[in-house]
């Protein structure tokens, strides 16, 4: 059996882990881990990875082959696991600072590297995947505005509110009656 590391774009959530597995086990591989961005797998003859490409694309991922798209990918991830860690816990240390010892690169050249390949800077990605998170949690109905920039590290509801309008050109209070634009899908950001 051949050992495989498959870089897979487009996984968010831990559902997405679970629908690679699966996918991937439905197709004859042995499975060792799957992470966000990534399958350990062992392959015998009968896996074809033709086939796991053309399954999962189905599924809304892709394979990536180039080392430049699999570095974007996991630029992407590690802000996506900043934002988690900010939400839940606080962030000990700011999001170059988390990037740069995550990936154990410059954030300077990861930086450079991302906005080249992504069309936006690590910045705005890392802005645009927060107010997607603001809209979940206004959807959830459980905390109010000013509890929602406590939780996510916002200096102040008026900062907030600020990013707010300026990303989606509405207000929260729009938002919040109907009058708002769609929430996105964070792999669609």
């Amino acid at each position: 059996m051949e050992e495989k590391i498959l870089h897979i774009k487009n996984m968010v959530c831990p559902r997405c882990i679970m629908v690679v597995r699966d996918t991937l086990e439905d197709l004859g591989a042995e499975v060792e881990d799957v992470q966000l961005g990534y399958a350990q797998i062992r392959s015998g003859e009968n896996f074809s990875i033709t086939e796991a490409e053309g399954r999962l694309k189905k599924l809304g991922f892709e394979l990536l082959n180039d080392p430049d798209a699999q570095l974007t990918e996991q630029i992407r991830l590690k802000i996506l696991e900043y934002l988690k860690l900010e939400e839940t816990k606080g962030a000990a240390t700011t999001l170059s600072s988390y990037l740069a010892d995550s990936l154990h690169r410059n954030y300077s050249s990861l930086s450079k590297h991302f906005t080249r390949h992504y069309g936006l800077t690590i910045e705005n990605y890392y802005i645009r995947c927060r107010i997607e998170r603001v809209k979940a949690l206004l959807d959830e109905g459980e905390l109010n505005v000013s509890q929602i920039a406590d939780k996510l590290g916002y200096s102040s509801v008026h900062y907030l509110s600020g990013q707010f309008k300026k990303i989606t050109g509405s207000s929260i209070t729009a938002y919040k009656e109907g009058l708002n634009p769609d929430r996105n899908f964070l792999d669609k950001l």
